[in-house]
């Protein structure tokens, strides 16, 4: 595959038909159905289920049309590294589950684009496995994640805050009326966990064998939409302190005893940073130090 037939292969799927990505890549519209004929030709299938006016993305098209994406993204940024070694400037991409001990980093990123107006930053939600996956595939040049994990292929800084977990409920429910909550309060109640929980070892021993008896209703990503659940009074949420306001329906109560994650900083050890990355390195860790 050339460079130049996907970025073609982007505009047709941004445009929704040839005839206006020939217009915006200004090449005829005859050249680039040639130049999509050939690259289904070379991959062996089709990309496009064609109509009259419009075309619509085969699976085999979704599946290319997200690959083509990270890989313009990869050349963008590499180009633009190797023309700019002695600047700093360009983007910061930074990867993270949702806590509030993303909050140094917010902070060390403000100072820098006071200092570098022109810097650039891009922040991506996310577990464990989808921050290292972007890691490895170089989409990314930092993530923040929680909890303990095998690290050895990635350097690393520990974050001074640490995410202190609990259950999210409503107020009318009578466990809001305890400032903690053991295991033992949790058996008989629907409990929404996110997906790295779930799968984690940390929860699991805090609840001991009692664990066996909870009902998981099911899982998220992110809490925004669990919340929503939550509200309606189907279930409780497990989650980190501070991330939902209280509020006069919601309230969050810590577990007891205290569970609690580390947030670690982490970035490849297999890939040559960029300036505007070492400068993102050297300024938290001042500012944890």
């Amino acid at each position: 595959m050339e460079i130049r037939v996907l970025r073609y292969f982007i505009e047709i799927v941004r445009e929704g038909n040839i005839s206006g990505a020939a217009q915006q890549l200004h090449i005829s519209q005859p050249a680039l159905s040639r130049q999509i004929m050939g690259l289904e030709t070379e991959l062996g299938t089709t990309l496009f289920e064609r109509g009259h006016r419009q075309i619509k993305l085969t699976q085999e098209g979704y599946y290319l049309y997200e690959r083509a994406q990270e890989i313009m993204s990869l050349v963008a940024k590499t180009e633009y590294n190797l023309q700019s070694r002695d600047v700093i400037s360009g983007t910061l991409d930074i990867g993270g589950g949702e806590s509030s001990a993303m909050q140094v980093v917010m902070d060390v990123l403000h100072d820098i684009l006071k200092e570098y107006p022109n810097i650039k930053v891009n922040l991506v939600s996310g577990d464990f496995n989808s921050i290292q996956r972007q890691l490895d595939k170089g989409l990314i040049e930092f993530g923040v994640i929680m909890g303990n994990h095998n690290l050895e292929n990635y350097h690393s800084l520990t974050l001074p805050e640490k995410n202190q977990w609990g259950i999210l409920l409503r107020k009318d429910e009578p466990l809001a009326q305890k400032q903690g909550v053991t295991p033992k309060d949790l058996i008989g109640h629907s409990l929404i966990t996110s997906y790295q929980t779930n799968d984690g070892e940390a929860f699991r021993e805090w609840a001991g064998s009692l664990v066996n008896q909870f009902q998981f209703t099911g899982h998220y990503n992110l809490i925004y939409n669990a919340t929503l659940l939550v509200r309606t009074g189907a279930c409780f949420a497990l989650t980190y302190k501070d991330l939902v306001p209280e509020d006069d329906e919601l309230v969050f109560r810590p577990l007891t005893p205290i569970l609690a994650d580390l947030n670690t900083l982490i970035w490849n050890k297999n890939q040559q940073l960029p300036n505007v990355a070492r400068l993102f390195i050297k300024k938290i860790t001042e500012k944890i130090e």
